[in-house]
């Protein structure tokens, strides 16, 4: 069955594409939160981490928000915004049969209610409805709430980066 944009929704959730503007907004913002992720790993000196994060998003959004594979959605219980949800469609990394999860999040005040299962879901049936055949995501180790949101929905772990600090 093809999942279209209007029955791809769960029993509270549904999936809406993000205007350029609402992506413009929220690319900032996004780039902030990603720059924090990476220094709180201890990856990188939060300056570094910064321009990590800002080049990485300008590498995948080189055309803007409408680049070919590039899908951006709002997560939307009834006619409200709850949050985010960006795939590439194929991998960009290699595997043309991988979606790849590059940002799920549900807004603060809207977590705790299922949401960000409920995301992935729909994550996993825009992918099969376009012909992918698996699901890939990376998650920052600190970040326990979404290791067992993904560990409970069947992800496997295929890489594992281990650092200690000295």
């Amino acid at each position: 069955m093809l999942i279209t944009l209007e029955n791809m929704a769960s029993a509270e959730l549904r999936l809406r594409l993000a205007s350029a503007d609402e992506v413009e907004a929220w690319l900032p913002r996004l780039a902030a939160e990603y720059a924090a992720k990476i220094a709180e790993s201890g990856a990188l000196p939060a300056d570094e981490a910064r321009r990590k994060a800002e080049s990485d998003l300008r590498r995948q959004l080189t055309d803007g928000p409408d680049r070919a594979g590039q899908l951006i959605f709002r997560l939307m219980a009834g006619e409200r915004p709850v949050g985010w949800l960006w795939l590439a469609m194929p991998y960009p990394g290699g595997d043309r049969s991988m979606a790849w999860v590059n940002n799920v999040e549900v807004d603060e005040e809207f977590r705790g209610r299922g949401y960000g299962r409920q995301a992935m879901l729909l994550a996993e049936r825009a992918a099969a409805s376009r012909g992918m055949t698996s699901v890939g995501l990376n998650v920052h180790g600190q970040n326990t709430v979404a290791r067992g949101l993904y560990d409970g929905l069947g992800y496997q772990v295929t890489a594992q980066q281990m650092k200690k600090v000295l």
